[in-house]
């Protein structure tokens, strides 16, 4: 019996020290510091290299468009580790930018119907002149996210030549300076003041004097509030004089910069340099102006808004109604008349007033007796006092991580054309809670048709994932079977498999290999395309070498989709000009290229090689160099700015602004 005793008691403990280790075994480790630190420097070390590489590539890009942006690119993530090379390469995409805008407008292969019915080609020069303009604010916007004074001397040295004719701005009408210059000097002056404030007031300063308003100026004011507030306050004042001397109604610059200066309302007394610091980085919307500026401005835009009269569209209207009528059914179009100053400066007292909806509680504060006055200018002018003030209230307390009641509260506030997406919003809030119950409530007492039909499946969804783990496969794909479109199948098992990934890895991979069966197939749409990038960014955690046997195909499809386009560009599509593909895009195969891109950027973090050997498959050029840019921009930790695009890795087009995340 001592001996019977002596082994049992021996297995257990070797059972006991078996399942320790086992489960030491199965135990994650986190990474040390050291060890996160060295992935962070071989992520980089890869980066840097890849970009040199796309850099020598893009030497040999034809478009001088698509070799400045991947300078400007290039530049931006080159400048903390070799501020001498990008500011190089700066200079080299000025001279590119300077180049095309000294360069004589072409044609484009846009066709137009001639006089004898055949169809003729010929190219407005508003598009090449557009993209010009785009590609100088790229520049010069990147260039100040660093340098102030680059940017500025970039803005100069990239000017167009007096003799090329560029677009015009007028004080008048805010559509006429949309491609101008002062346009472009207005938004540079709100980007320098971050990093340099003082010397973006002082150019703010300069554009005071002469006449110009930028609608940037708040930010500028702001921002030198944080480093010099005497400055700051001597600045407000001056602007606020300087709106009062000019007639705002015949300035629209004016009347735009006033109400972001008046919305937040003014500074309250004794108000600390870091909590305004952190109002700006928060809400981005600070008060600016202490309480004696902002009652002498808002006196100003009222005594202006109540200058609106009722019935001057209408009588516009009625007038324009009466030309067209003379002019018979053969006449044509006729063309735009400009307007007078007369009705200009109706427009913007209308503009104003309609702003004013929003500031109602200061101008009761401030100005009590002429608070009724603008509630009947805006009866008369059919302007509901509350509309816009529950507008702003709305979105106001919409801000950060609202709760199921506080979406709900907004609903009920809201204007009634806003409600049920509010509603909606809320009973997919409560479905992020785990609250399903109270979900379908707010769908049921709130929402009608389609809309209660489609929370409901979300709903169904969510039960669903909340049971996973007591849930057969085969229930599971019963229930994705009773979906209609590829669409919601792939959300749902996409969405299955993520909530049960961490308790069932297993059930995962077996989830996310029915969405890879739904979408192995050759693409048919780009709604196709996206599919199968959905579903091999769902692997990437679970088994990252998925993700990649997902993608190789679409690659290889993209390079018969980009050679049929280059055989076609000038007949049915215009990606290419002059026999390269635009890296700029506007089109849904460049979209779908930098899409790939920005899977590839996700995957290059733990498996470099890979990547790149998958983005090297690309068979043109530029698909070739934007895909290397994204993954160059994820090992860096770049991701998009809010507001202006990237072009590399999100779908293409707009500003090359970025910002890095380490």
């Amino acid at each position: 019996m001592k001996k019977l005793f002596t082994l049992i008691l021996a297995l257990g403990l070797f059972s006991f020290s078996t399942g320790v280790v086992t489960a030491q075994e199965q135990q994650p480790t986190q990474p040390s510091a050291e060890e996160l630190e060295k992935q962070k420097a071989d992520r980089e070390k890869n980066a840097y290299r890849l970009l040199d590489q796309v850099i020598d590539e893009a030497q040999s890009l034809r478009l001088v468009e698509n070799r400045v942006r991947i300078q400007i690119n290039a530049a931006d993530m080159l400048w903390d580790q070799n501020q001498g090379r990008a500011r190089s390469l700066f200079s080299m995409a000025a001279e590119g930018v300077a180049e095309l805008g000294r360069t004589p407008v072409t044609t484009t292969n846009n066709r137009r119907g001639g006089p004898d019915g055949n169809f003729v080609f010929q190219g407005p020069p508003a598009q090449q002149s557009i993209r010009n303009y785009q590609l100088r604010t790229e520049l010069v916007l990147t260039a100040a996210r660093h340098d102030a004074a680059l940017a500025y001397q970039l803005l100069a040295t990239t000017k167009p030549p007096a003799n090329v004719q560029q677009p015009t701005a007028d004080g008048r009408g805010p559509r006429a300076q949309m491609l101008s210059d002062d346009n472009l000097e207005q938004t540079l002056l709100g980007r320098v003041a971050a990093l340099d404030p003082k010397l973006a007031a002082q150019n703010a300063e300069q554009m005071l004097e002469k006449g110009q308003f930028p609608n940037t100026l708040s930010e500028v004011i702001g921002q030198l509030y944080k480093q010099d507030p005497e400055a700051a306050d001597k600045l407000a004042d001056k602007t606020v004089k300087k709106i009062q001397a000019a007639n705002i109604l015949t300035k629209s610059d004016a009347s735009g910069l006033v109400q972001t200066m008046l919305r937040p309302g003014p500074r309250p007394a004794g108000e600390a340099t870091t909590s305004t610091a952190k109002t700006q980085t928060t809400t981005n919307r600070q008060p600016v102006l202490g309480q004696a500026a902002y009652v002498d401005l808002l006196s100003i835009v009222v005594d202006a808004a109540l200058k609106a009269t009722p019935n001057a569209q209408t009588a516009q209207r009625g007038q324009q109604a009466i030309v067209r009528r003379g002019t018979g059914g053969g006449a044509g179009p006729q063309p735009p008349q400009q307007p007078t100053e007369a009705q200009i400066e109706q427009s913007n007292a209308r503009r104003l007033l309609a702003g004013l909806q929003t500031t109602l509680p200061m101008i009761d504060q401030y100005l009590p007796a002429k608070a009724p006055m603008v509630r009947q200018k805006m009866t008369e002018m059919g302007m509901s006092n509350n509309s816009l003030a529950n507008l702003a209230q709305t979105f106001s307390s919409l801000q950060g991580d609202p709760t199921t009641d506080t979406i709900l509260q907004a609903a009920q506030n809201a204007p009634q054309q806003m409600q049920s997406r509010l509603y909606q919003q809320a009973a997919y809030k409560a479905i992020e809670e785990g609250n399903t119950d109270r979900a379908r409530q707010i769908a049921n007492d709130h929402l009608q048709n389609n809309a209660r039909d489609v929370v409901m499946q979300r709903i169904d969804f969510k039960e669903m994932v909340l049971k996973a783990d007591g849930t057969r496969i085969a229930d599971i794909r019963q229930s994705v079977a009773r979906l209609q479109t590829d669409n919601e199948k792939i959300d749902m098992l996409i969405q299955v498999a993520g909530d049960v990934q961490k308790t069932n890895q297993k059930l995962a991979l077996q989830l996310l290999e029915d969405a890879r069966q739904i979408v192995n197939r050759r693409a048919t749409s780009y709604e196709q395309f996206e599919q199968q990038l959905k579903v091999a960014h769902a692997f990437a955690s679970v088994d990252p070498s998925r993700s990649f046997e997902v993608l190789d195909p679409g690659i290889t499809q993209l390079n018969e989709l980009l050679s049929a386009a280059s055989v076609l560009s000038g007949f049915e599509i215009n990606m290419f000009r002059d026999g390269e593909m635009s890296i700029q895009g506007g089109n849904g195969l460049t979209a779908t290229v930098n899409r790939f891109g920005q899977e590839l950027a996700v995957l290059a973090r733990t498996d470099f090689e890979r990547s790149d050997a998958l983005a090297g498959r690309f068979q043109f050029a530029e698909p070739r160099i934007m895909t290397r840019m994204s993954i160059v921009q994820g090992l860096l930790g770049v991701k998009p700015a809010s507001g202006p695009r990237i072009f590399f890795g999100n779908g293409g087009g707009g500003d090359s602004n970025v910002i890095r995340q380490d």
